[in-house]
């Protein structure tokens, strides 16, 4: 089976620099990218859960995917911010490739902003044809995302490894994290677990500080089981180190 991280016809890396790889945010990144894209795949579905006026699953659903939303959009502020200054400024030869990433960046962004509201509304009233309109809106969105996804580790990554100390990447990862409930952080942990196969979620674990990975394995694998058994009642939760 093809990797989905595989460049498609006509897309280009950007150019390599000369030099050693300082950090491994290319790995990082795919395993995050993994998360996202399970999670808006899922999400049009998850809106469809809720049958017309159930608030109760409504307000529940309407919380993860707010959870989830937050998280992708302080994702893409790191990067904004801590990576792809430095990146255009260490590699100029990136220029356009920068350029494209941002404006993905900002075309997603402007998805969120629309899907903010209908969420709200959706979860307040669970009528039916306002959850038709948000399940659209994370179609949408998902489409969007597994282009960009695909594009920002192929093309750009390569070049971040090179560029980019290893401190430097993880105060990328680690962007905003303060900003989220620490209950929320290790259920969420197992969430990104579960999307990326057993040899990332090993290489994931060894990275994790130790305080964070007692709380998961303590707290937050049973936090993580129960949402996911409720979000998805009919099937059999993955299995998570």
């Amino acid at each position: 089976m093809t990797d989905f991280f595989t460049m498609r016809p006509g897309e280009t890396a950007a150019p390599l620099p000369p030099g050693p790889v300082l950090c491994t945010g290319s790995a990082s990144m795919r395993r995050i990218h993994r998360f996202f894209l399970w999670a808006y795949d899922e999400a049009p579905g998850l809106v469809r859960s809720a049958r017309p006026g159930d608030t109760e699953r409504a307000q529940y659903v309407g919380v993860v995917l707010g959870n989830f939303d937050k998280v992708l959009h302080m994702h893409h502020e790191g990067e904004d911010q801590l990576m792809y200054p430095p990146l255009a400024e260490r590699a100029p030869a990136c220029a356009l490739h920068v350029a494209q990433m941002l404006e993905q960046h900002r075309q997603v962004g402007e998805l969120l902003e629309g899907i903010e509201p209908v969420r709200r509304r959706w979860m307040e009233t669970a009528e039916g044809d306002i959850g038709d309109e948000l399940a659209e809106r994370y179609e949408h969105l998902s489409a969007v995302l597994k282009v960009h996804l695909r594009r920002e580790v192929t093309e750009v990554m390569p070049v971040v490894d090179r560029v980019l100390t290893a401190a430097e990447a993880q105060m990328v990862g680690e962007h905003g994290i303060k900003q989220f409930d620490k209950k929320f952080l290790v259920a969420y942990l197992g969430m990104v677990l579960a999307s990326n196969p057993p040899a990332d979620q090993r290489e994931m674990i060894k990275d994790i500080p130790l305080p964070v990975r007692l709380a998961y394995r303590v707290v937050g694998r049973g936090m993580y089981r129960k949402q996911y058994a409720t979000l998805f009642p009919e099937r059999v939760v993955p299995d998570t180190l």
